[in-house]
């Protein structure tokens, strides 16, 4: 089903778009999903609308069978990549788990500014786009999904998620999609 609409207060957020996360095996291309997502930043900032760049400092700390625990991140590992041209007017949120929401002032933010819907990109897929988008539907947010400005380290996991969960959780949808929704004059047919 493709995106119905975007309200009048929608919100991007970016989830890991970071600099220690450009190594990861991803089943997608990662310079596609960061030139979507660039695009999609540079409209909603055009429109005056917010964007919020997250990423990722450090883990839960609960026992999993993985031992991804805490570990000493090396330096710049959080930062953000630079074709997203973070903006003095974007917020960003630092988190320590897989959702954006968890520990963090994000829906604090959000409600402040009167945000409605948030618009998700990023990877992976399905653990801190997922975790977002699960965290925002609890919160009460239209949530939408740019399923081609997002990516996983796995096809099985990234397919799940946009196949069986995102649709549960709102819309889910292209760039192209959520940019003619943004700009329909820039997206009409000649």
């Amino acid at each position: 089903m493709p995106v119905t609409v975007l309200d009048p207060t929608t919100a991007l957020i970016v989830v890991d778009l970071q600099t220690g996360l450009t190594g990861l095996p991803t089943v997608h291309p990662l310079d596609d999903i960061v030139a979507n997502t660039a695009a999609l930043a540079d409209a909603f900032r055009a429109k005056g609308l917010p964007v919020v760049l997250v990423n990722v400092a450090g883990t839960a700390p609960g026992r999993t069978e993985r031992g991804d625990g805490a570990r000493d991140l090396p330096d710049g590992f959080t930062d953000l990549l630079p074709a997203l041209d973070q903006q003095s007017g974007d917020k960003t949120v630092t988190k320590y788990t897989w959702g954006a929401f968890h520990h963090t002032d994000l829906a604090d933010h959000l409600d402040k500014l009167g945000v409605t819907q948030v618009v998700i990109t990023g990877v992976a897929t399905s653990f801190g786009v997922e975790s977002t988008a699960r965290q925002a539907h609890e919160h009460g947010y239209h949530v939408t999904l740019v399923t081609d400005a997002m990516t996983d380290i796995g096809l099985a996991a990234h397919d799940n998620s946009t196949r069986h969960v995102f649709p549960a959780l709102g819309e889910t949808g292209a760039t192209a999609e959520i940019l003619a929704l943004l700009c329909p004059r820039d997206h009409e047919a000649t």
